[in-house]
C-alpha cells in the first residue's frame, strides 16, 4: 500500500524523517492555517490546504484509524493508526480525497467517525499564482476560472496587483487579491482547499504536480495541477481604454526577455524584419519595458527603425497597442502570452522552447536544424541566477545557436501569412 502521508505522529513528537511540517509549504506562497479550517466531530479538523490535512486530537483510551483514499482511482493512499496526530498528504495538487476516521476502542472494535469526500462546491478555494511572472499567469488563469465553473467553487486567486486591472471585470465570479491581502484578511483561514500554481523544476517525487511541466507545456501544466481539462484557453481581459492608439497600420515587437536565450540573438534579423515591414507601410512599435535589458557583457537595445513605447506602464497600455496590431512579434516572454490574451496574431520566434511549451499560433519559428528545445529537457535544470544559461554550449561557438541560426527570412516567411501582412504583399504583386 503507498503511503500518500508521512507517518503519522502525536503532536508533541517531532515528526519522522519523511514527514513534512504542516507549517512547511514552498516559500514562494502565502502558507497555510496553522491547523485545518473544517470542524468534525470529537474534536476532529480536515481540511484540502496544501494537500489533505487532519488534525486528530490526543486520546487516552482506544485509539484512531486514519485513511486517505484517492476516490477516482479508488487506490488507499495511506492509512495509520494513532493516539492522536497531525497527517498531511504529500500531493498538494488537485486529487478527490476521501478522508475517513474510525474510533477504534480497546476491544479492538472500531466506529465511523468521520466520512468525507472532497467536494468543491460552494466552498472557499485559494489559487496561488506566482509574483513577477506576466506569462505565467496569463497562460494559467482560464485553468481557475474552469476550476470555479466546473466544480461550482468560490474561488479566489492570489496574483500580482499588477496584473489584477485586466482580468478583474473580464472574470466577475472570481476573487482576485494581492498575496499581502490573502494574509491581511486571513483569508487562508477560510479556505477549504489551497492549490499552487507553479513551475516545479525540482518536484522529483512529483508532491506539487501531477507530472513534470516540461513534458505538457507551461500553460497547460495548470490544469494538470488544478484537475481540470488541460486543453489551453487564452484569458479574458478587459482593456479600460480599447481604442486604436493611433490611425496607420503598425506591428508591435518585443525583443527582450529574462535571460538571452530567449533572445532572437541572428544580428541581422531585427533590422531585416523591420525594414520588411516599414517597406509595407507598417509602423513597428516595441512595448517592451525598457529600451536597454541585458547583464554582464551583453546587452540588448531597442532595434533600429523602431518606435520606442517602452516604460513602466500600466499593463492594459500594452494591451491597447497588441489588440489593435495588425501582427506581433516576440518570444517565449510575457508580452507574447499578453498578445495572445488580446487576441493579437503571433509570430513567435524560439528555440530555446519547443512549440508544445507555449500556446498554438500558426506562425511559430524555430530551426529544427540546430540545437533546440533545452528548457523542455529535464536533463537541464534551467539556472534562474546565470543571464547567460545555455546549458549545451555555453562557452563555445555554439552558444545561442537556438534563436541565432532562425533567419530573418524565416520570420519574414511567417509574417506573410498574417493576414494583415499578407494583403500588402498582395497589394505589391498586383502593381507589379
Amino acid at each position: 500500500m503507498p503511503n500518500e502521508a508521512p507517518q503519522a505522529e502525536p503532536p508533541e513528537k517531532a515528526p519522522a524523517a519523511n514527514a513534512v511540517s504542516p507549517k512547511t509549504v514552498n516559500s514562494s506562497f502565502p502558507p497555510p492555517a496553522d491547523q485545518p479550517t473544517q470542524i468534525g466531530p470529537r474534536g476532529i479538523r480536515y481540511d484540502i490546504n496544501h494537500g489533505a490535512r487532519i488534525s486528530l486530537p490526543e486520546r487516552s483510551e482506544g485509539h484512531w484509524r486514519i485513511r486517505l483514499t484517492d476516490l477516482d482511482s479508488g487506490n488507499i493512499l495511506f492509512q495509520n493508526d494513532s493516539k492522536g496526530a497531525f497527517v498531511r498528504s504529500s500531493k498538494r495538487f488537485f486529487v478527490r480525497f476521501g478522508i475517513d476516521v474510525w474510533d477504534v476502542n480497546e476491544a479492538g472494535v472500531e466506529t465511523s467517525v468521520l466520512s468525507h469526500k472532497l467536494d468543491l462546491r460552494d466552498r472557499e478555494v485559494l489559487v496561488h499564482f506566482p509574483i513577477g511572472t506576466l506569462g505565467d499567469t496569463m497562460g494559467w488563469f482560464a485553468y481557475a476560472a474552469r476550476l470555479a465553473e466546473t466544480t461550482g467553487a468560490r474561488v479566489t486567486c492570489s496574483l500580482s496587483k499588477l496584473i489584477i486591472p485586466l482580468l478583474k471585470d473580464a472574470y466577475p465570479n472570481l476573487r482576485l487579491v494581492t498575496p499581502e491581502e490573502v494574509v491581511e484578511q486571513k483569508l487562508s483561514e477560510q479556505a477549504y482547499a489551497t492549490y499552487c500554481l507553479g513551475l516545479f523544476f525540482d518536484d522529483a517525487v512529483f508532491e506539487w504536480q501531477p507530472t513534470d511541466f516540461r513534458y505538457v507545456g507551461l500553460h497547460r501544466t495548470a490544469g494538470y495541477i488544478l484537475g481540470v481539462d488541460p486543453t489551453e484557453e487564452a484569458p479574458r481581459i478587459v482593456i479600460p481604454d480599447d481604442s486604436r492608439p493611433i490611425a496607420e497600420p503598425y506591428v508591435c515587437i518585443a525583443v527582450q526577455a529574462s535571460t538571452q536565450a530567449k533572445m532572437w540573438n541572428n544580428p541581422n534579423g531585427w533590422r531585416e524584419v523591420i525594414s520588411f515591414l516599414k517597406a509595407r507601410g507598417f509602423r513597428v512599435i516595441c512595448i517592451d519595458q525598457k529600451p536597454v535589458h541585458g547583464g554582464g557583457i551583453v546587452w540588448n537595445h531597442i532595434p533600429h527603425g523602431a518606435e520606442d513605447e517602452t516604460g513602466n506602464r500600466p499593463l492594459a497600455e500594452r494591451a491597447r497597442w497588441l489588440r489593435h496590431a495588425a501582427a506581433f512579434i516576440g518570444l517565449s516572454s510575457g508580452l507574447t502570452w499578453l498578445a495572445w490574451a488580446a487576441g493579437c496574431p503571433i509570430v513567435m520566434i524560439s528555440g530555446f522552447t519547443h512549440p508544445s511549451n507555449e500556446f498554438d499560433t500558426p506562425y511559430r519559428v524555430i530551426n529544427w536544424h540546430t540545437c533546440n528545445s533545452c528548457w523542455n529537457d529535464p536533463r537541464h535544470r534551467f539556472d534562474h541566477h546565470d543571464y547567460l544559461y545555455c546549458p549545451r554550449h555555453k562557452g563555445t561557438d555554439r552558444q545561442f545557436e537556438c534563436t541565432r541560426l532562425i533567419t530573418p527570412a524565416q520570420v519574414i516567411r511567417a509574417l506573410e501569412r498574417v493576414p494583415a501582412v499578407a494583403a500588402t504583399t498582395q497589394y505589391d504583386q498586383a502593381a507589379d
